[in-house]
């Protein structure tokens, strides 16, 4: 049975698996907003629906972007992927100009539909733009850092802006995303500290010298010292956890959603989730987050495997993505990192997050159709085999289209990391 359910699943045109995923996760997700937004859209719009309606609006959006996107070969992508770097970068300084300043910070342009947050554009170009940058520099990175300090420039950049917003949650997790990047991709691992370490001694300096950001930072190491002032988030959030016990307190019931826990369906969503549907509920999301990342994870092996480099690092790369965000989201809500300020993937409020990670889902589907549509020829001699002749590195692939015979393609691999 299981044996049959493989083989019929290679037949699929995309990973149906991971489809189902991500349409729990965006049904849960809406039924959280529903539920842990009425009190607040009441209060501030006379309209307990409102942040709902408006989240039901950008999930269409999100989907009607990935059906357009989806048709778009993943070699669009890569030819284009500096214009959609230097569009992102000018996203981020126009943001710093006239973008709407919430809670003392200017992260959000404000367009006719909705508030667009450009940092989380930056995280899917930034995928895009590595796995880009990867795929020509693979050998170079492997054997030498000077291909890994060529990106200081571009990022440096990049993350001065977003520290001007200030924005330091996304650009931590944009670092630590470069960073799995560069090692999935062969590069040793003391690059971890060329790429981390600066980052964060920054993020710690501009936190020390700032009293205000050292008070929030420290305040979740014991939030009951000060409950009704710099801990009250956190107390609340952990309130609404503890009510959860096991198995929750029902969809609809929570009290902390009530006006006591400020966010509770954005950053604190989670907090909500836990009260209503318990540990138990807890373990099965999480459960949830890790199958998408291993279906992700195969998706990029598997694209790897059948010579598609750019393929398989947008899937790795927008994995690591979303289980980290997923895990920030969930520590700060457990209060074991201070507040970051970062939407629990597919289900917390906020359009501009889920419209475009339902656009980075749909780029990742569209690596598996064209992995699952693309069969190396193994008759063909291995450029990696040692055993090739120089000069014999040519690969046959067939690209399958449905409802066509095959089209054998002859392509001769470069060497990479010399331009």
């Amino acid at each position: 049975m299981l044996k049959r359910w493989r083989t019929d699943s290679q037949q699929w045109p995309i990973d149906y698996w991971l489809l189902g995923l991500i349409s729990v996760l965006m049904v849960i997700g809406l039924m959280m907003v529903a539920s842990s937004s009425i009190a607040i859209s009441e209060k501030r719009f006379f309209d307990s629906t409102h942040y709902v309606v408006r989240q039901l609006i950008s999930l269409g959006i999100g989907l009607a972007a990935a059906y357009v996107l989806f048709q778009i070969p993943i070699s669009f992508w890569e030819k284009h992927r500096g214009k959609l770097f230097l569009f992102a970068l000018l996203l981020l300084v126009l943001v710093l100009i006239f973008g709407r300043e919430i809670n003392g910070s200017k992260r959000w342009l404000p367009l006719v539909i909705m508030n667009f947050q450009p940092s989380e554009f930056m995280k899917l170009v930034i995928v895009i733009f590595m796995a880009g940058y990867l795929d020509r520099h693979a050998s170079a990175v492997k054997e030498s850092y000077e291909a890994v300090i060529r990106l200081a420039l571009p990022f440096g950049i990049m993350a001065i802006l977003l520290l001007m917003e200030p924005d330091y949650g996304s650009t931590f997790v944009i670092a630590v995303v470069i960073t799995g990047m560069l090692l999935i991709a062969g590069a040793p691992w003391k690059y971890f500290v060329l790429t981390v370490l600066p980052m964060a001694s920054l993020l710690l300096t501009l936190v020390i010298i700032e009293p205000y950001r050292m008070k929030r930072v420290t305040s979740f190491l014991n939030p009951w010292d000060d409950p009704y002032g710099s801990g009250y988030q956190l107390t609340q959030a952990l309130i609404a956890l503890g009510r959860g016990e096991w198995f929750g307190v029902g969809v609809g019931a929570s009290v902390q959603k009530l006006l006591y826990l400020p966010d509770a369906h954005t950053d604190f969503l989670f907090s909500i989730y836990g009260e209503e549907f318990g540990f138990i509920g807890i373990v099965v999301l999480v459960l949830i987050y890790l199958f998408i990342l291993h279906r992700l994870f195969r998706i990029g092996r598997k694209a790897m495997d059948k010579d598609l480099f750019f393929g398989g690092m947008i899937a790795y790369g927008i994995g690591i993505w979303i289980i980290l965000q997923a895990m920030i989201n969930m520590g700060v809500n457990l209060g074991a990192f201070p507040t970051k300020g970062l939407t629990l993937p597919f289900m917390s409020y906020g359009g501009s997050s889920l419209l475009l990670l339902i656009i980075a889902i749909a780029l990742v589907f569209r690596v598996d159709y064209e992995t699952r549509n693309r069969v190396l020829d193994k008759t063909q001699p291995n450029p990696s085999d040692p055993n090739t002749p120089s000069g014999k590195g040519d690969v046959k692939v067939s690209e399958k289209s449905a409802g066509q015979p095959a089209r054998v393609v002859k392509r001769t691999r470069s060497v990479r990391g010399r331009d």
